[in-house]
């Protein structure tokens, strides 16, 4: 896979960088800020960028930059990182949309197989988000707010799985369930919600799990 990197700590942008490398994917560029990394995407494009979100140019350089990478590249992957789970960051990446966007946190990609696995799935077309800011903001909001009324106890347990990032493997282990089970709620959580029917199974899940975290979307 083919990844830019732009980090303003230089330590940091370069372990990112020897994590990418020993994976086997190839390190287009590496920059220290956003300014210069759209120069390098201009000459050479990239599956996934990985943004630091508080670099230059601004205070938040990153978001910024995210959503130029967006507009001229709109087949790249943005993975957005951050030393603290912020909400209103994971708000305003995903006006982006909900494909091939991710927000994580530093210390939990500093690990190859975690790192590997969130570009890889960046790549692919998902939304990536980190468990413990899906769980805080799970937990602000009130189980039963409308339009979660109709869910069972026991769909909203497999939803709150769901927005932790948990597969529907890691869903039947926690709550003890079949596979089958599992699948049978996801389905009832999609008709409940009114997500089309049209959409693919992913994209349905996506939808599901921003309207549990109560978090807008285009």
């Amino acid at each position: 896979m083919r990844v830019a990197v732009a980090e303003d700590a230089a330590l940091f942008r370069e372990g990112l960088v020897l994590l990418l490398t020993t994976a086997g994917h190839e390190v287009v560029a590496a920059a220290p800020d956003g300014d210069r990394l759209l120069a390098l995407l201009a000459r050479d494009p990239v599956d996934v960028a990985i943004l630091d979100i508080r670099m230059p140019p601004g205070d938040e350089g990153g978001l910024t930059t995210a959503r130029r990478v967006r507009e001229l590249h709109p087949g790249t992957g943005l993975l957005l990182l951050s030393h603290h789970a912020e909400g209103h960051y994971l708000n305003r990446l995903l006006t982006l949309g909900t494909e091939r966007v991710g927000y994580r946190l530093k210390d939990r990609v500093a690990g190859l197989q975690v790192l590997t696995d969130t570009i890889s799935r960046i790549a692919a077309g998902e939304l990536v988000i980190e468990p413990v800011l899906a769980r805080q903001l799970v937990e602000r909001r009130t189980p039963r707010a409308r339009p979660l009324a109709a869910l069972t106890e026991r769909e909203l347990d497999v939803l709150r799985l769901m927005a932790e990032g948990r597969s529907n493997t890691g869903i039947a282990a926690a709550l003890v369930l079949s596979g089958k089970a599992v699948e049978k709620h996801i389905a009832g959580i999609f008709q409940k919600l009114g997500l089309p029917p049209d959409s693919t199974a992913h994209h349905r899940r996506v939808l599901a799990v921003l309207t549990y975290l109560g978090v807008g979307a285009s």
